[in-house]
């Protein structure tokens, strides 16, 4: 029997097939790396920059992480802004506040960076206002910058038009998420809701079965219903090769075109959260050759090949978003 839900996702499929959503992002914060280190992209045959390739399938936003120090710090992403910006991109800045990575296990103070509370505060507003600054100034203003919740005045100074993002993992678990924003915002004035325009997801599919689709829905329709903000889903993938991995849809098939479908689903599913202003979909890392599996259990996640050649895939960004 087909139902009333059945039917409005179909339509939902159909009219978003023709323009989708307003952002579609990649975030390929290793492009200097991989091309250091000798590869190069191509399409149908022919070589191309990989922020070409992305942008002639219509990725509009480069999502791109910050260090504090080492491979990916200021001198690096604000060399991949200028890349991004010169194919069509808007810019989303990504700060990791760290000399390395930082995730919600792991967030290590910067080398030389006060540890006392009061200095920190000060360290972090200050930095983030010269981040800002300094994408603003070589003309690759950020769109979006992503930051810790205490460093949205430190944006703001910055930059007028920049709006802000909290990125929390595990977009899928309403619970968790719905018990951080409770938790944090307006905790002692610290962080208010007008600190935040925008809440942004990770939603894999590989490291837990619970990361379905309809588990996403609940979960944005609760903080939708809660907070009225907008919402992306900034980090995602899925796989071309998985073996031993139990994944949260296991009718999607490990492949490109599985890959087109997650992304599609994904799209669809947030499309229709009752209230809600979602935003985009960001693609996490499409072309790190070297680095295929993305820290999944999954071996290849790219929309690219080992040697660079673009896979079927590549067009989820004008076709699933």
């Amino acid at each position: 029997m087909v139902t009333l839900i059945s039917c409005l996702t179909f339509l939902t499929s159909l009219l978003l097939g023709a323009q989708g959503l307003q952002y579609k992002c990649a975030d390929f914060s290793s492009l200097l790396v991989t091309e250091a280190a000798g590869v190069e992209y191509s399409e149908n045959g022919s070589q191309k920059s990989f922020e070409t390739i992305l942008a002639s399938h219509g990725t509009n936003l480069a999502r791109i992480r910050v260090w504090t120090a080492g491979d990916y710090d200021v001198t690096h992403a604000l060399a991949i802004a200028k890349r991004a910006e010169a194919a069509g991109m808007s810019i989303l800045v990504d700060l990791h506040y760290s000399d390395t990575w930082a995730d919600p296990g792991k967030q290590a103070i910067p080398s030389g960076w006060p540890t006392d509370l009061n200095g920190l505060n000060t360290k972090i507003y200050a930095y983030t206002k010269d981040v800002v600054t300094s994408f603003a100034n070589q003309g690759t203003p950020a769109s979006i910058i992503q930051l810790l919740h205490s460093a949205a005045n430190g944006a703001r100074a910055g930059s007028s038009s920049v709006k802000t993002m909290i990125h929390l993992a595990n977009g899928w678990d309403r619970s968790s998420i719905a018990t951080w924003y409770k938790n944090v915002l307006n905790y002692q004035g610290a962080f208010a809701t007008g600190d935040v325009d925008i809440m942004g997801f990770s939603f894999y599919p590989f490291y837990n079965t619970d990361a379905t689709l309809s588990a996403l829905q609940s979960s944005m329709s609760g903080i939708t219903s809660t907070y009225k903000k907008p919402f992306m889903i900034v980090e995602t993938d899925w796989p071309v090769q998985c073996s031993g991995v139990s994944m949260s849809e296991s009718s999607i098939p490990i492949s490109a075109s599985g890959q087109e479908t997650w992304v599609a689903d994904i799209r669809n599913t947030i499309s229709n959260v009752p209230g809600a202003s979602p935003l985009g979909i960001c693609y996490w890392e499409p072309g790190w050759i070297g680095n295929a599996n993305l820290g999944s259990g999954c071996a290849d996640n790219l929309l690219v090949s080992s040697n660079g050649a673009t896979r079927s895939s590549i067009k989820m960004f004008s076709s699933d978003m």
